[in-house]
């Protein structure tokens, strides 16, 4: 459902991901990422250096803390959010459901997902 209204933006899934966590607050910390995305080191990597490349995100070491890598937009990857604004609203209106009922979903799934990490579940 969203490779067609990302290809425009030159993004996957997994990247427009991470630059809407970016959109939220950047510099994030690799780590960062990976624990509000819930993605291990060896998926992020390369996801990383793909936005790197494509020129919309820039990693550097922490100042404080060397092994810190930090990620922050670039001009273009700041510039790409007006472009992608468009992307929730289309989701909404291609699965018919209404704000609301995906809301209500997004807190149950959430659920499970804490329920299953607290009993042991590795990965759901």
């Amino acid at each position: 459902m969203y490779r067609p209204l990302l290809e425009p933006l030159g993004l996957t899934h997994p990247q427009y991901l991470v630059m809407l966590a970016l959109w939220g607050e950047s510099p994030l910390s690799v780590k960062e990422i990976g624990e509000l995305l819930q993605l291990d080191s060896p998926t992020l990597s390369p996801l990383l250096k793909r936005l790197e490349a494509a020129g919309l995100i820039a990693r550097t070491r922490s100042t404080r803390d060397e092994r810190l890598v930090l990620v922050e937009l670039t001009g273009a990857g700041r510039d790409l959010r007006r472009q992608a604004e468009r992307i929730p609203p289309a989701v909404v209106a291609l699965l018919g459901m209404d704000v609301a009922e995906l809301e209500a979903l997004h807190r149950s799934l959430a659920r499970l997902i804490a329920a299953a990490r607290a009993g042991g579940v590795a990965e759901v």
